[in-house]
């Protein structure tokens, strides 16, 4: 009898136990809160990059080359036609007071299309450099933006002319 009062009596917690645990876990399983990841939205960085062209636009017509260099990541590499990467802020700066210096007024940046993910996105483009009204020079370039503290940077830059290269006499 002593047994059989024994087996009911662990019978009993068992089955206490098993309840306790499995209401235990349907309840954090109904209470637990989903929080749902940060999702990248390219509309944004779309929308983010264009504001930033403007800007870049917007110095040139300053003639800031300093502040367009600042729109470039540290490590950026500026690739134009008939010339080696410019590599690094400093560097890229000289390169732009030059393109001002030379009698370059203003530039149209017209983005086409981007592609990317939370840290690195790609811009196809289109470009229009003017001296004064006249446009000199049409191309199209493809960027490389790269987000840093929260801020879209141009990484690489890299842009040619749709006009034929001039006949030498």
């Amino acid at each position: 009898m002593k047994t059989l009062n024994n087996f009911i009596i662990f019978t009993t917690l068992l089955l206490l136990c098993i309840t306790i645990v499995t209401g235990c876990k349907n309840q954090t399983e109904e209470t637990k809160e989903v929080t749902p990841e940060p999702t990248f939205d390219l509309t944004i960085a779309k929308a983010e990059i264009v504001a930033a062209n403007k800007t870049f636009a917007d110095l040139f017509v300053a003639k800031d080359s300093a502040g367009i260099a600042n729109l470039y990541t540290q490590d950026a590499k500026f690739m134009m036609n008939g010339s080696p990467a410019i590599v690094g802020r400093e560097h890229i700066q000289s390169v732009i007071s030059s393109i001002i210096n030379s009698g370059v007024s203003s530039v149209d940046l017209i983005t086409l299309d981007v592609w990317g993910t939370e840290d690195l996105v790609t811009e196809e483009g289109e470009l229009a450099l003017y001296v004064g009204e006249n446009k000199v020079d049409e191309g199209k370039y493809l960027v490389l933006w790269k987000k840093v503290d929260g801020k879209w940077y141009l990484f690489r830059d890299i842009f040619n002319s749709n006009l034929p290269p001039a006949q030498s006499d």
